[in-house]
């Protein structure tokens, strides 16, 4: 495990080392800005929307027996914007982009074409892992400032339409509006930008050592999703104490 952290940290460090030599690489940044980003916006939207409307479905009637059904606005709106979105988004596209940034560098691994590059003198780590963490740290921010008001209408929906619950959008957005400041989306935000760069490198890194095959990039790709989606629960949790701490 401490062999891996100390790979994954050179890994980084190298990748930023070549940023300098990010405008050569351009092209390939935007067509993983295309991969990563627009190919991903309909379903995050989808997630966000049904992720906004179960948390209304599931909050709304506890806190309406309480008399208090007039905050459900300001908490799904805080929710959405510091946990929700950044998380459910990042493990996402842990999901679908990590698996796929191991699967095309592992294979690229086992068939030698890593070595090839080395061959005709071209960097790994320039041609192939500084575009995919350009493009990922650029694109799953964007993607979790889309889900944010997606996930508020789909609570707002849910609000209006449940007849047990009976919050108007005009109430849920009001309430909304004095609860959650501009502090709470960037916080989100920020989560975001480290969930993308964990993803990505440990992505990167798990296709960069895959060995034996077939059978080692599905290993690979299994250990890239599952090590995504752990750092991202664990960080989660040290960035929400450090961010309580600077606000404070």
């Amino acid at each position: 495990m401490f062999h891996n952290i100390g790979e994954i940290l050179i890994l980084f460090w190298q990748t930023l080392q070549a940023l300098p030599q990010l405008w050569r690489q351009r092209r390939k940044v935007y067509d993983q800005l295309a991969y990563i980003g627009l190919a991903s916006l309909f379903m995050v939207c989808i997630l966000s929307l049904f992720i906004g409307g179960v948390l209304a479905l599931q909050t709304g009637p506890v806190l309406v027996e309480h008399g208090i059904s007039t905050v459900l606005g300001g908490m799904i709106g805080l929710s959405m914007c510091k946990e929700l979105a950044p998380v459910m988004i990042a493990i996402l596209v842990a999901g679908r982009i990590g698996s796929a940034m191991s699967a095309e560098i592992g294979s690229m691994q086992v068939y030698e074409e890593i070595d090839a590059l080395r061959t005709m003198n071209i960097d790994p780590v320039r041609y192939l892992v500084l575009p995919r963490m350009v493009a990922i740290a650029i694109s799953l921010p964007v993607l979790v400032l889309f889900s944010i008001p997606v996930g508020w209408f789909g609570g707002a929906m849910v609000c209006d339409f449940n007849q047990r619950i009976a919050v108007s959008f005009d109430s849920f957005f009001q309430n909304l509006r004095d609860v959650v400041d501009l502090g709470d989306v960037l916080n989100g935000l920020f989560k975001s930008f480290v969930f993308a760069l964990a993803i990505g490198i440990i992505s990167c890194h798990q296709g960069l050592i895959t060995r034996g095959g077939p059978r080692g990039i599905g290993r690979s790709v299994t250990k890239a999703v599952v090590n995504s989606i752990v750092l991202i629960l664990i960080l989660d949790y040290f960035l929400t104490r450090f961010l309580l701490y600077v606000q404070k």
